[in-house]
């Protein structure tokens, strides 16, 4: 309950962040925005026998808010502070994954005009964190994800276990109206696993990372 309220508060101080700059720009051309949207997430990889994870999709929610900062003539560096949703649906059991991340994305923005608005394409590293994660089984039972970087063959088949830092690639496509209203089509790939070592297990092949696709709307002020 803790952390539902605490993230309920950080969404609500990022977009509270974002208004506070709506006024104006800075003397820089800094811009700030706001972003929300729906992403069909994932976990993919390799289980401890070496087969390959055949997860479902779910839907999550990412919202947060952005900056704009010129580099060049249409060029941007647009990092931000997002919360993101992830997870996915175990094949098998349909156990429903979903873990809770702050994410902060650094994006290389190329921003040519288009017709009466701008193209956005970009592409950059992201880091999460994740503050807190659960299990819920087809019953209706939920299991609290445990975050460890190491762990005990007899932790790991007990409770469900990862590491808290996730890392990767992000990609998007979008358009940018005059209105400074935009939509992005996004993809994401984890490049760092997130499950933890098993100790004494060092040839093991399990390898966990997260990926989704999404399309969220924005504002820019």
């Amino acid at each position: 309950m803790k952390k539902q309220f605490f993230l309920t508060l950080l969404v609500a101080g990022m977009f509270s962040a974002a208004t506070a700059q709506s006024t104006k720009q800075t003397a820089s051309g800094v811009s700030f925005g706001i972003r929300a949207g729906l992403n069909l997430q994932n976990i993919n990889g390799r289980d401890l026998f070496d087969n390959k994870l055949e997860n479902k999709l779910v839907p999550r929610l990412q919202a947060g808010v952005v900056a704009n900062i010129p580099l060049a003539d249409e060029f941007y560096l647009q990092p931000g502070v997002l919360y993101s949703g992830k997870g996915a649906k175990e094949k098998g059991t349909d156990n429903n994954v979903a873990i809770n991340y702050v994410e902060v994305p650094v994006t290389f923005l190329f921003k040519p005009l288009l017709g009466t608005g701008h193209l956005l394409l970009g592409v950059g590293p992201y880091v999460g964190y994740a503050l807190s994660g659960k299990v819920t089984e087809p019953d209706g039972d939920t299991r609290k994800i445990l975050f460890e970087n190491e762990v005990t063959a007899a932790q790991y088949v007990t409770d469900p276990y990862l590491r808290r830092l996730d890392a990767g690639a992000n990609l998007l496509f979008g358009y940018e109206l005059s209105s400074k209203l935009s939509f992005q089509l996004n993809a994401q790939l984890g490049l760092t696993k997130i499950n933890p070592t098993i100790q004494g297990a060092s040839e093991n092949n399990l390898a966990l990372r997260n990926t989704g696709y999404g399309l969220s709307l924005g504002y820019r002020f």
